[in-house]
């Protein structure tokens, strides 16, 4: 389980990536380089990284679902996720 100050600053990131989207889309458009590098650094979406939504785990993120693969096992094994069932042949 990550610590929840790592997962407030990743909801902090992608807020201010979400604030400044349009603007920065406008900017790059523009091709005006020099107001980009007055935009803050968090602005940018290349700054975030993808968090399990559960547990904020950085590793093993599987995009689909939105979560790890150690949260996905254990909630593909319960039957909480809808359409996931464990291989048998």
């Amino acid at each position: 389980m990550a610590k929840e100050s790592i997962k407030a600053r990743d909801r902090k990131k992608a807020a201010t990536v979400a604030k400044y989207a349009t603007k920065r889309a406008a900017l790059k458009e523009a091709g005006d380089y020099a107001a980009l590098d007055k935009l803050p650094r968090n602005a940018s979406p290349v700054r975030l990284h993808n968090r399990c939504q559960l547990t904020g785990r950085p590793r093993g993120y599987m995009r689909k679902f939105g979560i790890n693969r150690v949260t996905f096992r254990e909630m593909a094994s319960k039957g909480l996720i809808p359409g996931v069932t464990k291989a048998s042949w």
